[in-house]
Parts: C-alpha cells; sequence; structure tokens
C-alpha cells in the first residue's frame, strides 16, 4: 500500500491542534470546552482529547514504518535496534522537558528562557535529520556532539522546585514526549513480534485496558502497572489494531470493509467508555478507561472520515495548508519552545483586545498555522528532526 495520507492528514491536524490548546495560556476569556478538565471533574474538553489522539495516531504509524523498515531489507534485529534507540531519544526529551516545567529560576545560573532555547537547540543538533555535511564542511557527529554537550551543559546546571529548592533532575511525569515514548516502545516490540495478526492485537490491546481498569478496580490485593499508565499504552495498540484491519483487509483485496469495520470498533469503544462512566468518570488528568476508550473511538471515526476523504475520493487538497505538520511532526512541536522562549526574553506581548474571545482563540489558531509554516520553511532547508 502506498504512503496512507489520511494518516499523514489525521497527524497533522492534531498536531494543530496541540499548538492552539497549548497556546490557550496566552488567553482570557476562552470557552470553558477548549480547555481541560480538572482532576475529579466527569467531562473533557477539546484540549484533553488532543494528546490521545496523537498517541492513537502513534499506533496508526506504527506498521507502516516497521514494515519499510523490513521491506528495505532490514533485519528484525535492526528495526529492535532502531526502536530503542528510537524511544530513548523520545525518554530524553521528555525528560529535559518535564523539568524545564520544574525549573527554580531564581536560583538557575542562567534565565530560564535561555536554558529552553539551548535545550530546543540541543535537540535540534542531536536529532536533525543531516543530509550530509554542514555548510559543506561541518561533519553531523560534529553537530551531534556539540548538542549533547549543551545538553549536559544544561543538566549539571539544573536546579529543580525541591523542598529547599536546590532539586536536580527528575522523571516527573516523564513529559508529553516521554510519554509517546513509553506508548512506542510497547507498541513497536508486539508489532516487530506478531506482524499483522489483528485478532492478537485486538486482545492485547484489551490486556492493556483491562490494565487500565486496574488502576482503579481490581478484586484482589494488589494493582499492575506499568511503567506510566496502562491507558497511555491502550491509545497506542488501539491505533495499531486500526492499521492491522487495514493491512489484513488490503491482503484479502476488501479494503471497501475498512470503514465499517472502524466503526465498529469505535462503537465497542465508545459504549464501553459511556457504560463505565459512572464508575470512573472521564478524566484525562485520571486516565481513567471511559476517557480512554472514548478518545480512541473519537479519532477512530475521524481516521475512518479522513480516509474516506483522502484515500478514497482523493480528497486532500484542503490539507495543503498543514501539510509540514504531518510529515515533520516533532520539529512542529519543539517550534514553539523557541517562539515562546525569544517573545519572554524580549518581552514582546500582543495587546490585551488580542488575546480574548473569538479575536484571542482566532490568534491561537493563526499562530499554529504559522508555526506549521515556519516548520515546512526549516524542511526546505534541511531542518527537520528524526529519530
Amino acid at each position: 500500500m502506498s504512503r496512507i495520507r489520511s494518516i499523514d492528514i489525521l497527524r497533522a491536524l492534531t498536531m494543530l491542534l496541540m499548538i492552539f490548546v497549548n497556546d490557550l495560556w496566552t488567553l482570557h476569556n476562552v470557552p470553558e470546552w477548549l480547555g481541560h478538565k480538572s482532576a475529579r471533574e466527569d467531562g473533557m474538553g477539546l484540549a484533553d482529547v488532543v494528546f490521545p489522539a496523537f498517541l492513537f495516531i502513534v499506533g496508526l504509524s506504527i506498521p507502516h514504518a516497521i514494515n519499510a523498515r523490513l521491506n528495505k531489507g532490514d533485519s528484525k534485529l535492526r528495526v529492535f535496534r532502531h526502536i530503542i534507540e528510537r524511544t530513548l531519544a523520545l525518554l530524553i526529551m521528555g525528560v529535559f522537558m518535564v523539568n524545564l516545567e520544574n525549573i527554580n529560576r531564581e536560583q538557575l545560573l542562567i534565565s530560564r528562557y535561555l536554558w529552553q532555547i539551548l535545550m530546543t537547540l540541543a535537540f535540534f543538533l542531536i536529532w536533525n535529520n543531516y543530509r550530509g555535511k554542514v555548510l559543506g564542511r561541518i561533519p553531523p557527529l560534529v553537530m551531534k556532539g556539540a548538542g549533547w554537550l549543551i545538553l549536559g551543559f544544561l543538566a549539571i546546571i539544573y536546579v529543580g522546585r525541591g523542598g529547599d529548592g536546590t532539586d536536580w533532575m527528575r522523571f516527573h511525569w516523564w513529559g508529553i514526549l516521554g510519554l509517546i515514548g513509553w506508548g512506542y516502545l510497547l507498541a513497536a516490540l508486539v508489532y516487530l513480534g506478531l506482524g499483522v495478526r489483528p485478532g492478537w492485537i485486538a486482545l492485547i490491546s484489551l490486556a492493556l485496558i483491562v490494565l487500565n481498569i486496574n488502576e482503579f478496580a481490581t478484586p484482589f490485593e494488589f494493582k499492575i502497572r506499568l511503567v506510566v499508565s496502562a491507558s497511555n499504552y491502550a491509545s497506542v495498540m488501539l491505533g495499531v489494531l486500526a492499521t492491522t484491519i487495514m493491512l489484513r483487509l488490503q491482503d484479502k483485496n476488501k479494503l471497501e470493509l475498512l470503514l465499517p469495520a472502524l466503526l465498529l470498533m469505535a462503537a465497542l469503544l465508545m459504549i464501553f467508555g459511556f457504560v463505565t462512566r459512572p464508575q470512573w468518570g472521564i478524566s484525562k488528568i485520571m486516565a481513567t478507561p471511559s476517557w480512554t476508550t472514548i478518545c480512541a473511538a473519537i479519532t477512530t471515526l475521524t481516521f475512518g472520515l479522513f480516509f474516506l476523504l483522502s484515500d478514497k475520493w482523493k480528497l486532500a487538497g484542503w490539507a495543503k495548508i498543514i501539510e509540514p505538520a504531518g510529515t515533520s511532526t516533532l520539529t512542529c512541536y519543539l517550534v514553539p519552545y523557541y517562539v515562546y522562549a525569544i517573545g519572554a526574553m524580549i518581552g514582546w506581548r500582543l495587546p490585551e483586545a488580542l488575546t480574548g474571545g473569538g479575536i484571542g482563540i482566532l490568534k491561537s489558531i493563526l499562530f499554529g498555522i504559522l508555526i506549521i509554516q515556519l516548520t515546512g520553511l526549516l524542511a526546505k532547508i534541511q531542518i527537520r528532526l528524526k529519530i
């Protein structure tokens, strides 16, 4: 199967929404449904759907990425090594970024914003997709080495907000990229071992949902918990399930059954989510099973819609403006870290009239689109992260 446009479009739209909801902190007087719900509140806003959708999309992409490597002649051992390397990259970036949130700016040797800029610069230096020597003279190994030195320096001078204000770096909750890394690791290893076996993938997805339930209610005296919430792993694995269903139907020349299969999958997840809602509620912060499955159902339906539009009906031109976010996603995610830090250092602020209500919402949407366009420009000059 050629490249699935619907996955790229869904990834790009989700990244646009992620930039948008991450920018809501700059606004005032915005509708409550756009933001996050509190931990004990039964419900979810738009911001509560975006991250699990991205986890699901990670799962959608895993079979295609692994199959592409195997088809190029890579051994399973080599693919395994790539999975580990990619996971470590995500975990390292996630740990640095979550510690940025807990930094003690008063006791830090340098400005908190300079620390943020240097951190992001190091990520680009280490994980940029180099196509040869930089400026025709500097080997990529030198650039990567410089990036690691910068990260080492930032780690040495780091001061966190601990009990006495002098805590060093901690894992905390691993950060967004770290959570993606853990979910990716399990799902990629499962697919590498099983291949296109949707029945087995469905059973593993069900087991992960059961583990998610186990975090809230169990008849036994103990609770089984993986490194992070099983909700995280289940969201990625359900994405893998959707793609393996697609690949199995393709093998049998029955791809016309994909949409009914996705509708059935979404219906089962949605029913489970709402039936169990009175038990645990819908909560992103708590990562309840109801929230996990309802979000997966929403993303499954959206994937089916985009597959119909872009892959079956070939109507994908409308997504051209956000295309760079679907192909240079990690770059797109990191660019705002530069923008916010530089804006804070120079003291740049928009007038209050442009940061409230409908005008503020439009501002944040345009901000997301501008970040995506900047990502596209960076890709043209060979600045694009790849892990």
